[in-house]
């Protein structure tokens, strides 16, 4: 009886193990984790964890999980789109052509720019299924064409590299805001008169707050997390965005359109870029043909910290969105505490290698691989 009882003991731990380690978040949850609790040893005095501090490197976290959340879900499927930080500077050039030179309302510059890009995706997830070309290397092309392309229609219609003037056309734009502006001002105004949170103290914005709203980044940010998190664990079609990366083949025999949810995934993430592009040029008040450089790279690398295997067919939504927020307090966390910027680099390498491995062995550990 006591055999039984401890062999029945060790399977009930070996149960919940197995859950622990088949979770693609556990090692975004420990890294962040980890990184809070080195910042806040480090830089806890600084004002890098007040409330403006927190909204600076919530925004970069922000930036990340944009284009984060496409990745993901592109890579579950078993695909890369390497042209995602050239659409990122790409939709802020054509936007901010359409809105200055163009001289068509924001709405619809807004409205076109989404088409425009969503149609370069479903251009990628074609081309890759129809010629049976790895992804790689179908969208290493047109990571190049389309940063040639922005820099050319600078060039050409604008005589440089950045197109200023977007601020003055959003201003009054009855959808803009939504993209560039702030949400919950008013409440943040009030906090600040309440004395909850700080205020100015002199100059002509005395008495008004320090943070004086949300920026809209960061709630698109938290949507699409939400959104692509359910789609993916809670209908069928998050199943089949698993089956088609996992085994295609397999997939294709139960009945799921593997092609169709392949290019509906290149279509997300073109979607998701374009929204980053859109929302930077609004902010800024400009568009510039260098904008985007290296975020597909960053994207993938958040994803991979998520736990998303290279080979597709498994990962995480919130993984890749913890695996953003560590990039962002990284970011900011090497500012507050007086570490030469450069070594961020050193930090994406080091951390996806460790990522890379670590999900390998959990993997095997769980398959039984060698």
């Amino acid at each position: 009886m006591t055999s039984t009882t401890s062999t029945d003991e060790r399977l009930k731990r070996n149960s919940l193990l197995r859950r622990a380690l088949v979770r693609p978040e556990l090692g975004a949850i420990g890294g962040t984790a980890a990184v809070f609790a080195f910042f806040l040893i480090l830089a806890g005095g600084t004002q890098m964890f007040a409330l403006d501090g927190v909204i600076n490197w919530g925004t970069v976290s922000a930036q990340f999980i944009v284009l984060a959340v496409g990745v993901s879900l592109l890579m579950i499927a078993g695909e890369f789109d390497l042209s995602l930080g050239s659409m990122v500077g790409f939709s802020g050039m054509v936007f901010g052509l359409l809105v200055v030179h163009v001289g068509i309302p924001v709405w619809l510059a807004i409205l076109l720019t989404f088409v425009v890009c969503a149609l370069i995706g479903t251009i990628n997830g074609v081309l890759v299924i129809r010629t049976g070309l790895p992804s790689f290397v179908v969208t290493l092309a047109f990571m190049f064409i389309l940063r040639g392309a922005t820099i050319w229609s600078a060039i050409t219609f604008n005589k440089q590299p950045v197109v200023s003037g977007i601020g003055d056309a959003a201003a009054g734009d009855p959808i803009a805001w939504l993209f560039g502006g702030k949400a919950f001002t008013g409440l943040f105004t009030w906090l600040g008169q309440q004395g909850i949170i700080e205020t100015y103290t002199r100059g002509t914005r005395a008495g008004q707050p320090i943070v004086d709203g949300i920026p809209m980044l960061i709630l698109w940010a938290i949507g699409l997390v939400i959104v692509g998190q359910w789609v993916l664990t809670r209908t069928k079609f998050g199943n089949w965005i698993y089956a088609a990366g996992g085994d295609p083949q397999a997939a294709r025999n139960v009945g799921v359109p593997v092609a169709r949810v392949k290019v509906l995934m290149f279509i997300v993430a073109a979607i998701c870029a374009a929204l980053l592009g859109i929302s930077q040029a609004i902010e800024f008040g400009s568009a510039a043909s260098d904008r985007g450089i290296m975020k597909e790279f960053e994207a993938i690398i958040c994803v991979v910290i998520g736990g998303a295997l290279l080979t597709g067919g498994y990962g995480s939504v919130v993984g890749a969105a913890l695996g953003a927020i560590i990039f962002g307090v990284v970011q900011q966390g090497l500012f507050f505490t007086n570490v030469e910027s450069s070594l961020f680099r050193v930090f994406l390498g080091t951390i996806l290698l460790g990522a890379v491995v670590a999900n390998t062995y959990i993997r095997r550990s769980i398959t039984g691989e060698r």
